[in-house]
């Protein structure tokens, strides 16, 4: 790698703001917040609205919301008979 070139690489702790968890990874972003680590040592703070900890995905706690297609909504908001009667 050529140097100085490349943002620097270092520890930082996310923390999810919907549940308040927090983990250690490594980033090249950094903040002006910091927050005290399990292992004593200060990190940069970075929150963020998504992670494992609330993504449906890894929680399979889906909301399905049954909103129907554009046809199906079209014809509703003109009174039309759906096709599929």
């Amino acid at each position: 790698m050529k140097p100085g070139i490349h943002p620097q690489y270092h520890k930082v702790v996310y923390m999810d703001m919907n549940s308040g968890f927090k983990f250690l990874s490594g980033s090249t972003k950094t903040s002006n917040e910091t927050i005290e680590w399990e292992d004593g040592n200060t990190y940069p703070l970075l929150k963020v609205e998504v992670t494992s900890d609330t993504h449906p995905f890894y929680t399979g706690r889906q909301k399905f919301t049954d909103r129907g297609g554009r046809a199906d909504r079209f014809n509703k908001k003109y009174n039309l008979k759906s096709t599929d009667e």
